[in-house]
């Protein structure tokens, strides 16, 4: 019976952040390292479903993780790009106020934009947003020049091939269903029922990382939220009505950005997306369901504090999810042309929301650790953009602490 493979270090999942982890952690060359995936690919979901923004950091809180990880991975990004020759543009956005109303949290936008170390950030009148973008209205503006656009697959890809050429494995069909923490081993069952035992475990699972801990005998402390973002694409004929990225002024109340406007490196432009309960961890459709996932939800203390809360805006993003006029009406704020027919159906991601007991949206990264294991249990946007930056924290953290 041939001796069974003890891994130094085992990664679940093959995201942009599981990978850039791998990526980091094996250019030392002195681990044995293996990333597992549950699907037939990498990059499967929150990852391959981006949209491909470069973000810039304007909207982070000056000091937090995001806003750090943010200002450094982005020129980090854009480095490794043109290293390894992956197609990217550094083409800059505007972001557009709509009313008097939403002038004041432009202006905290600016702010923040200074305070992260944001270059070029130009105040725009009607008549200057109209010189980027013609067919844009708005009262007041800004143009962030640092803001880019990439297809995040190829990015990964790249990570995955320096990763396996450093020694790294990768194993795809292999979804963890139970985890036996020992003293000396960790090992994980598989649903092809194949045991894989490693020395230390690093947990990058998006939408499956707080089960994950879970079954590490680690409390993750939260829950994930699975909310889908759905997206219209224009028609062809009418893609030159943008001519990059068109965001409007956040609500600060809720971690997403607003439906807007993205000119995709991979082709087209995407408008959207909403932000909707799903009611399936990885339901990308809307009549997606899982029993398991809802029955965790309904006994989620958080999950009830949470929907008090902001039930009236979930209605309204649940309104736009079946209304393709109530999504073009929403569009048409900033985008007065924009007509139904003008807009085809789009692809849809879903955003793992960790949610706090209390009904908090964590906002920012959130990482735990355990004896001989990392769980990275929130890692919203910007993490692509930041995903060499996080990989190289991650990487610190598992290496302080690991017996290797």
């Amino acid at each position: 019976m041939p001796e069974t493979k003890i891994y130094d270090i085992v990664i679940i999942g093959g995201g942009i952040v599981g990978m850039a982890t791998a990526m980091e952690l094996s250019l030392s060359r002195k681990h044995s390292i293996l990333v597992i995936e549950k699907e037939n690919r990498l990059a499967a979901h929150q990852t391959g479903n981006n949209s491909g923004v470069i973000h810039s950091g304007l909207y982070y809180k000056p000091g937090s993780l995001k806003a750090t990880n943010c200002t450094i991975g982005r020129e980090q990004i854009y480095e490794f790009c043109e290293l390894h020759n992956i197609p990217h543009e550094r083409c800059g956005k505007v972001v557009v106020a709509l009313s008097q109303d939403e002038i004041p949290a432009l202006e905290k936008l600016e702010e923040r934009g200074a305070a992260n170390g944001i270059k070029g950030i130009k105040r725009l009148e009607p008549s200057q947003i109209k010189e980027i973008e013609p067919n844009i209205s708005g009262i007041k503006g800004l143009f962030i020049p640092e803001t880019g656009i990439v297809d995040y697959t190829k990015v990964v890809e790249k990570y995955a091939e320096i990763f396996k050429t450093n020694g790294g494995e990768i194993k795809l069909n292999s979804k963890v269903t139970k985890i036996k923490v020992n003293p000396s081993e960790i090992i994980l069952h598989t649903a092809n029922d194949e045991d894989i035992t490693c020395k230390n475990l690093v947990n990058c699972a998006g939408l499956h990382s707080d089960r994950i801990a879970k079954m590490a005998g680690v409390d993750p402390q939260l829950k994930i939220i699975p909310f889908r973002g759905e997206y219209y694409k224009l028609a062809e004929d009418k893609e030159h009505l943008i001519k990059n990225l068109v965001y409007p002024v956040p609500d600060p109340r809720f971690p997403f950005l607003g439906v807007h406007f993205t000119r995709m490196k991979r082709g087209g432009v995407e408008a959207g997306p909403n932000a909707v309960l799903a009611f399936k961890r990885e339901g990308y459709k809307k009549l997606d369901f899982s029993l398991t996932d809802n029955m965790e939800l309904l006994f989620y203390k958080g999950f009830w504090k949470m929907a008090f809360k902001f039930w009236k805006m979930g209605i309204g993003e649940m309104h736009r999810s079946f209304s393709k006029t109530a999504f073009t009406k929403a569009l048409q704020k900033l985008l007065p042309v924009i007509e139904k027919k003008d807009l085809a159906q789009g692809g849809a991601g879903i955003r793992a929301q960790a949610l706090e007991p209390d009904g908090f949206l964590v906002d920012d990264f959130r990482i735990r650790e355990a004896k001989n294991m990392v769980h990275v249990l929130n890692a919203p946007s910007p993490a692509a953009t930041a995903s060499i930056n996080i990989g190289k924290s991650i990487a610190a953290i598992a290496l302080k602490n690991f017996n290797s």
